[in-house]
């Protein structure tokens, strides 16, 4: 899908979304024998990250208030890409569901003309689960730059010398530092590998110079003195990392990047399904237990309307269609 249809993609997701019933309409009720079996959730990520710990946290409750389990299942590969497409081709019977980080979802178009699946039209949005408190800019120890303004200064006297770590072309890792290269108009060149761990070691190897992984996976490194964090894309400082500045408060003006991460059906399953998940997740998202796990996680509990969702993701679409046009990101 080229740049040029993104207002259409957004359109889409919105109307799809709309499609479903308004939160007056939805009652447990409408779906009383659903579920009937097992669900499945895809993660489409390698085991252990950050998606993981989202949805298990997630799972734990819904699972006995819906009395069944839920399975989830990790299909890493693609930077996100593979796992997305065997839930987009799924049957639409309420059994599949998809797990994914919205920036990545929402990037996929200007990367991949040829995906294999349409993010318009086959995959429908439930709830976003929760969200990050952002990302952190990490750099290896040896890096001569101890503040944000001193590795703008650094990356703009070695103009594409610098490499950022990403989990995948596309990916939230990727976004973040391009929207970071955009705001401060420096030149940097991206390395891509199969998962954030990855990408982790090679910048406390000293492989690569900097990366944008999710805050609470490079804590124990920056404890342990083994990574440097120069500054958080939220808006506000993480309660774990006081003293590191968001990037804004760094000098990086009108930088916020977070984390969503969101539940996906196959496009026309039942409308009653899609309500009851949703409404589950909603409670279990504001459980005492679920919200002190997330915190102690670096997220927040969400439960969203499937209205709600895609007016994210119409966010999410039109930041990547500016960020990609800026790369000069040609649909491949």
């Amino acid at each position: 899908m080229r740049r040029n249809n993104s207002r259409l993609l957004c359109l889409a997701v919105l109307a799809m979304a709309a499609a479903q019933p308004s939160i007056a309409q939805r009652t447990v009720g409408a779906a009383k024998d659903y579920p009937a079996k097992v669900i499945r959730i895809v993660v489409p990520y390698a085991a252990g990250g950050g998606p993981d710990v989202v949805i298990r946290t997630i799972a734990d409750k819904i699972g006995p208030n819906l009395g069944q389990n839920i399975v989830l299942e990790n299909r890493g590969g693609g930077g996100g890409m593979l796992g997305t497409a065997i839930v987009a081709k799924s049957a639409p019977d309420g059994y599949t569901l998809l797990l994914q980080l919205t920036g990545a979802y929402a990037s996929y178009p200007y990367f991949f003309k040829n995906l294999s699946y349409d993010p318009a039209k086959d995959l429908i949005p439930v709830t976003l689960v929760a969200k990050n408190v952002g990302y952190v800019l990490i750099v290896n120890p040896s890096l001569p730059a101890r503040s944000v303004k001193e590795l703008i200064a650094l990356a703009k006297a070695n103009p594409q010398k610098l490499n950022y770590g990403t989990a995948g072309v596309g990916s939230v890792m990727q976004m973040a530092a391009e929207l970071f290269a955009y705001l401060t108009t420096v030149k940097l060149t991206p390395v891509h590998y199969t998962g954030v761990p990855a990408a982790l070691t090679d910048v406390i190897s000293g492989q690569i110079e900097l990366g944008f992984p999710a805050a609470p996976s490079a804590l124990p490194f920056t404890h342990s003195g083994r990574l440097r964090v120069l500054g958080i894309t939220g808006e506000k400082r993480w309660s774990k990392m006081p003293d590191v500045p968001t990037l804004d408060e760094a000098g990086v003006k009108g930088y916020k990047f977070i984390g969503w991460y969101g539940l996906w059906f196959p496009a026309g399953t039942p409308a009653e399904y899609v309500s009851r998940i949703q409404s589950e997740v909603a409670r279990a998202a504001h459980d005492p237990a679920v919200r002190q796990r997330y915190d102690e996680q670096g997220l927040e509990g969400v439960g969203s309307t499937p209205e709600e969702f895609a007016r994210v993701l119409e966010d999410e679409f039109a930041l990547n269609k500016k960020l990609t046009a800026s790369m000069g990101i040609v649909p491949q």
